[in-house]
């Protein structure tokens, strides 16, 4: 894995959905202006009962098959399946989530997995590193946020996604 192919993880988390939309639609606008390479991001709310849903934005600019695929394979690795909406993961996620499991750590997943409580949302974000260094310059509005390079390479992502989409 090279110095520029690493993979890229933002979750904020939000009092509501519309403050994690806002936010949503600056980082839509960060691509829009071609500020960040390819990703994929999702508004996440966790309901009273702890459960997971994702609020689909399908007329979101993202690039080719990552569309749902990335932030998938993140929900699929943070949660487990009991908590997701049946709508929350799908695609070709196993061998996505593969590469992002390796390239975390346990206590990585954990805190990460924690970071959301009932009745609040995320925006969870996940790409190149370019959207790292796009983000820092945003100043999204989260009242938490954690940040983090995930020891996966990119490429080999984005090259396995195009391989299940073929």
């Amino acid at each position: 894995m090279s110095e520029n192919d690493g993979t890229f993880l933002y979750i904020g988390v939000y009092p509501d959905v519309t403050a994690a939309q806002a936010d949503y639609d600056v980082v839509k606008a960060l691509h829009m202006v071609d500020a960040v390479g390819s990703f994929d991001a999702a508004v996440i709310t966790k309901d009273a009962d702890g459960k997971v849903h994702v609020a689909k934005d399908e007329t979101a600019t993202r690039t080719g098959g990552w569309a749902g695929v990335g932030v998938g394979a993140v929900l699929g690795i943070l949660f487990p399946p009991s908590l997701l909406g049946a709508a929350a993961v799908g695609g070709v996620i196993g061998a996505v989530g593969g590469h992002l499991w390796k390239g975390m750590s346990r206590s990585d997943v954990k805190e990460l997995g924690e970071l959301i409580d009932s009745g609040e949302a995320a925006l969870l974000v996940i790409g190149d590193l370019t959207v790292s260094e796009a983000l820092k310059k945003a100043e999204l509005r989260a009242v938490r946020q954690e940040k983090r390079e995930v020891n996966a390479s990119f490429n080999e992502i984005e090259k396995e996604i195009k391989n299940q989409n073929a």
